[in-house]
């Protein structure tokens, strides 16, 4: 089938593909209040009504939660499976919106038109450029270059707790050749990107108890041990002179990045300046020797989220406490053991600790990194597909955060996935004023044209 005037459709229609996002846009489907309830079922029917109006076998499935939204539509070619998600953020604080956040429109901005509103961009604008190049394959061909199936998810921006549930119970119907999800964004404003690498996540709370009791530090101090103190000496010690993490066994099974995508990486030309700078900053603080994008996206961390203890109120008081407090986070990479460097950390503090002093846990957590199977030919045929549409040459990247939904597909279907997407650094997303910008929600719906057409040759 003929991919130009797939094309050409797209271009043509792109203003009733705008109003068809500005109507799922107007729902305020946000997960996490159970105010809005009856809105998110409101955005899984509309979404159902669309996926059936362009020929897919589209119902919408409960959960204990939030409904999902399952379509499938029959091709031939490999199976692919399409996973967004049609929940929203809160909108909290109301008062820093320039306009209601579920009215959306499109404005003109000195960098081009863009597409204000809750959830332009996380994630109704992504996900709706998959749909809308769907539609036009479908429009201009009569039916689609491959099997696809969709998977639109309720509860994403609430901790997703009828996921994995639901993917076990339905992992038959679930499970295709490679999932697609696009919930991510281009580097800069006109190079597209394959994430293919998450970093996991650990968390730690830390809670160090020294005397029973909060005490008089003019009667107590010098003499008792301050908890404080220890937990200060503590977090200092995680890191050498180096920035390198001094747990034992942290590095275990962390692989150097392939020269191949240290070259890609290296071609985007990052710039640590720029990107401190828009936040107030100017060096790198990471560990020595590294790169600012192998230090964000493929290096293992170490961050203090949180400190506590002893008199935290307006004014002073001379305390001397009897806990003290952190929460402490790890950014996994491929090769490490969540669970393992839990074990280390926790001996680590605790062999640190001075007599009169005990020391208690708090889980917060605990996922692997994912790395993605770039040697299967999907991902060159689709990093070549999104390069004939932008005007730089697409790049397999990594990602700083964590993407649970990669993962899951991994361990519980058995699916490598592609994750695609088109947002942009600056579209505020979790923020007052969330934008998608026009071109990217165009190209976007181009790219998935492209893609298709690649991925079903």
């Amino acid at each position: 089938m003929s991919l130009d005037p797939v094309l050409a459709k797209i271009d043509a229609d792109l203003e009733a593909a705008t109003e068809r996002l500005m109507t799922l846009l107007r729902i305020p489907s946000i997960s996490t209040d159970p105010a809005y309830k009856a809105d998110c079922d409101k955005a899984a029917d509309l979404l159902v009504e669309d996926l059936k109006s362009i020929g897919f076998d589209a119902s919408k499935r409960p959960t204990p939660g939030h409904p999902m939204v399952i379509g499938h539509a029959e091709g031939s070619g490999p199976h692919l499976m399409f996973y967004g998600h049609y929940d929203v953020q809160p909108v909290d604080p109301l008062e820093l919106w320039d306009a209601p956040p579920f009215e959306p429109a499109v404005e003109d901005t000195p960098k081009g038109k863009v597409i204000r509103g809750r959830g332009s961009s996380d994630d109704k604008g992504q996900l709706m450029t998959f749909v809308e190049a769907c539609r036009a394959w479908k429009a201009v061909h009569g039916s689609l270059p491959a099997r696809i199936s969709i998977f639109f998810e309720g509860e994403e921006e609430s901790g997703s707790p009828s996921l994995v549930p639901f993917m076990k119970e339905n992992a038959e119907e679930l499970t295709a050749d490679i999932a697609l999800i696009c919930d991510t964004g281009l580097f800069g404003d006109s190079t597209p990107a394959i994430v293919t690498r998450l970093r996991g996540l650990l968390g730690e709370e830390v809670t160090i108890t020294g005397p029973n009791k909060d005490l008089h530090s003019g009667m107590y101090g010098g003499i008792a041990r301050n908890p404080i103190r220890v937990l200060a000496k503590i977090i200092a010690g995680l890191h050498d002179e180096t920035g390198r993490i001094t747990v034992p066994g942290f590095y275990d099974g962390v692989e150097e990045l392939p020269q191949e995508i240290a070259a890609q990486w290296e071609a985007l030309g990052f710039s640590n300046a720029d990107f401190l700078g828009e936040v107030g900053l100017s060096q790198p603080a990471g560990e020595d020797g590294r790169s600012g994008l192998e230090m964000i996206w493929s290096r293992p961390t170490c961050e203090v989220n949180g400190i506590s203890g002893g008199y935290e109120g307006d004014g002073f008081k001379t305390v001397l406490p009897s806990k003290a407090s952190a929460k402490i986070s790890f950014r996994l990479v491929p090769g490490q053991d969540p669970l393992k460097l839990r074990d280390s950390f926790r001996a680590y503090v605790t062999s640190q600790l001075p007599p009169d002093c005990t020391v208690e846990f708090a889980d917060h957590g605990a996922s692997p990194a994912s790395m993605m199977a770039t040697d299967r030919a999907e991902f060159e045929k689709a990093r070549q597909a999104l390069s004939d549409e932008w005007p730089n040459a697409a790049a397999y990247v990594g990602c700083g955060g964590s993407i649970p939904i990669a993962g899951y597909f991994k361990d519980i279907l058995g699916m490598d996935a592609m994750l695609i997407g088109f947002g942009k650094d600056d579209d505020q997303i979790h923020s007052p004023n969330e934008k998608y910008d026009l071109s990217s929600f165009h190209k976007g719906i181009r790219s998935w044209a492209r893609v298709l057409a690649a991925l079903s040759e």
